[in-house]
């Protein structure tokens, strides 16, 4: 199982797609990790790196809404906040129990299909807002 860019995810906006690019790259390393039984210590770096990346990657599409004025900014924050405190919970719990078989499990299942189905439609709705020349 492996998890790749397709176009179809794009919204037209260079930087955020890149973003995008490197999360959903991220993420097919622990996948692949995990088939050579070795998602633990792969997902203790992921867990690293989203800590930083996200932050910054949630930041750049807020300023890009607030920028073009974009009507759903509210609710698209809630998501990424959501996110954040999805985030925090696991760190939380890796940070008291270790990481463990079952959370990189938990991280498969809840962030990774966030994730794509963030991109898919709330970002999407964004780039065709930005690209639509609506504002």
């Amino acid at each position: 199982m492996s998890i790749q860019w397709r176009e179809s995810l794009a919204i037209g906006v260079e930087a955020i797609d890149n973003q995008h690019k490197e999360l959903l790259l991220r993420f097919d390393r622990l996948l692949n990790a995990c088939q050579a039984g070795q998602g633990i210590e792969e997902l203790k770096k992921l867990l690293v790196f989203l800590g930083e990346y996200v932050h910054t990657h949630f930041n750049d599409e807020e300023a890009l809404q607030r920028l073009h004025r974009y009507p759903e900014y509210e609710t698209h924050r809630a998501e990424h906040l959501y996110f954040i405190e999805q985030l925090n919970i696991l760190n939380s719990e890796t940070e008291a129990e270790g990481v463990s078989t079952h959370h990189v499990i938990g991280t498969n299942n809840m962030l990774l299909k966030w994730l794509l189905n963030h991109i898919s439609k709330s970002d999407k709705d964004l780039g065709d807002f930005i690209k639509s020349g609506t504002h």
